[in-house]
């Protein structure tokens, strides 16, 4: 009986590349994952390399295949996905430094990095009509102000730059020798307008002079893409003989069109039957993808696109080929998380309490709540967080407020830095991630969507307390995947479709997507206790910019 066919995705998130194989209908036979590099040459800067990258992926690749026991001729299509950084190479495809240390092996900045914040506030300003498909307003960790950033400021590395790309299209790139970029990639991080197009034309031309990018379009777009095609769309010739080497694979393996990394969650999320119900069109409006992790993405889609003020898109075809995609999002959600619990003073001799039982500061800190719930007679867990409430904006406000210079606030602190106390923060963190979870629902459904269901996957699933915190405060039920690596398997489902397995995108999420457990928001009192909560949750805000208007006074 010969080996069964394998599909592989590649997934290069904020601190590693995963590489995950898959059979035809969706089961994980093996995975592995490396580190990545990254630098911080200042505050708000965030650089990493593209050819370490490259080569955590070789590894992880080589993992996967060892842990699956599989060997190279089984693997018959491959998915590329990243996190949206934007990478600069040479006309020789060697890197160029974007970084102000000049080094050239830092080519590669990375989407949470804020140094273009200047440029996107003067883009803002022009007001121009591409605006109104990035929910109004466009973000630094977008490409476009990254790109006047570099300009502006970095001149000679503007200069040598011969591509500039989107890590995912890199990765395909680098695979496949074909500068084949994605409309997921191009739609929603650099402004492309998918709906007119996949030859280039969906390139606005008055936008780039207007906001000070006018040589790339007298260039024809020739550094940032020419050749835009849907995902999952076969590329070239397949990986390349050099790629297969650095990738422990073999040549000629059909690679699809690459997609953004939490899009990949998307696509190993949305399709799964839910209540025996599989998803059509008119249902999927009812549903959002949750990817949780170092940020929180929040992805749905509808035949008609929606314009939100604060939230991205409408992007045509940009997740789900022929559907709008809406994307909400959260920045630094899961940093937000580990570094109100690691930044208290409790927290190492909790971790190192986590470590002699085999368990993590999480796990820890769950089983305090709950103890202290009991002990202080609480009628519900969540109510512990009465007088204690965070305003989760540390990194800025992707969605909806979409204004990266936030700052986050903590209200209800005591002299007391005890263990519980940091437990307690803990739970109003989370919470106030929920409910930023829940600001964003709520902009969505009143512009036409009625999600009631969350289809979560991401790091945060695996915390229970995480999981009833977003059923309880979004009144949404939540569903997790039977394949928890929602992401790898996003990707895999793009090289099922590069190799001919399925021969469309939403064909191949049908037969390799799957539900697994369901969360139920509780209702009447906790109900009631997080109604206040999301008022205290705007109130803050509201707050904070009163703040901001009386020192501007001083």
């Amino acid at each position: 009986m010969p080996a069964p066919k394998l599909f592989l995705g590649i997934d290069v998130g904020t601190g590693s590349a995963r590489a995950g194989l898959f059979t035809a209908d969706g089961c994980m036979r093996g995975s592995a994952t490396h580190a990545i590099k990254m630098w911080k040459p200042q505050p708000g800067f965030v650089e990493q390399s593209s050819d370490d990258i490259w080569a955590a992926c070789g590894r992880a690749v080589r993992g996967a295949l060892k842990q699956a026991k599989a060997t190279p001729d089984q693997v018959a299509g491959i998915g590329f996905d990243a996190t949206c950084s934007l990478v600069c190479l040479d006309a020789k495809d060697q890197p160029v430094s974007v970084s102000p240390t000049g080094r050239d092996a830092q080519n590669v900045i990375v989407w949470m990095d804020h140094r273009a914040i200047p440029q996107a506030e003067r883009i803002n300003r022009t007001k121009h009509a591409v605006l109104r498909y990035v929910g109004g307003v466009i973000s630094p960790e977008m490409q476009t102000p990254k790109l006047l950033w570099l300009k502006e400021n970095l001149p000679a590395a503007w200069k040598r730059t011969a591509q500039f790309l989107d890590l995912p299209d890199f990765l395909t790139y680098r695979a496949t020798g074909d500068d084949t970029r994605s409309l997921c990639t191009t739609v929603c991080k650099w402004t492309y307008l998918g709906h007119k197009g996949t030859t280039g034309a969906g390139w606005e031309t008055s936008y780039f002079k207007a906001i000070g990018l006018g040589d790339l379009a007298a260039e024809k777009f020739v550094r940032i893409g020419q050749t835009i095609r849907p995902m999952g769309e076969p590329i070239g010739s397949g990986l390349t003989a050099q790629a297969a080497r650095e990738l422990g694979l073999r040549p000629g393996i059909p690679v699809g069109v690459s997609i953004i990394d939490a899009h990949a969650g998307g696509l190993g999320l949305l399709g799964a039957p839910v209540g025996g119900k599989a998803p059509t069109t008119a249902s999927l409006e009812r549903r959002l993808a949750l990817i949780g992790g170092t940020s929180t993405c929040h992805m749905a889609v509808s035949p008609k696109p929606r314009f939100i003020a604060g939230i991205w898109g409408p992007y045509f075809s940009a997740m789900i080929p022929g559907l709008w995609l809406t994307e909400g999002g959260q920045s630094a959600t899961g940093a937000l998380i580990d570094y109100v619990i690691f930044a208290h003073a409790a927290a190492a001799p909790l971790l190192a309490e986590a470590k002699k039982k085999g368990c993590t500061i999480y796990e820890l800190l769950n089983a305090r709540l709950d103890a202290l719930a009991s002990a202080r007679g609480v009628k519900f867990p969540a109510a512990l967080t009465r007088d204690l409430h965070v305003q989760p904006d540390f990194h800025g406000n992707r969605s909806p407020r979409a204004d990266p210079t936030l700052k986050g606030t903590i209200t209800g602190l005591t002299l007391s830095a005890t263990a519980d106390d940091l437990a307690l923060q803990y739970l109003a963190a989370i919470q106030a991630v929920a409910h930023g979870t829940r600001h964003i629902l709520d902009e969505m459904n009143r512009k036409g969507y009625r999600i009631d269901t969350l289809l979560a996957c991401g790091g945060g699933t695996k915390n229970s307390v995480f999981l009833r915190e977003h059923a309880d405060i979004t009144g949404c039920k939540i569903v997790l995947p039977q394949e928890p690596e929602a992401v790898l398997l996003g990707s895999a489902v793009l090289g099922a479709v590069a190799s001919g397995q399925h021969d469309t995108v939403l064909g191949a999420m049908a037969a390799m997507n799957a539900a697994n457990q369901v969360i139920t928001p509780t209702r009447g009192a906790v109900a009631r206790f997080h109604a206040a909560k999301h008022e205290v949750f705007h109130q803050l805000h509201a707050d904070f910019l009163r703040y901001r208007s009386l020192m501007a006074k001083a």
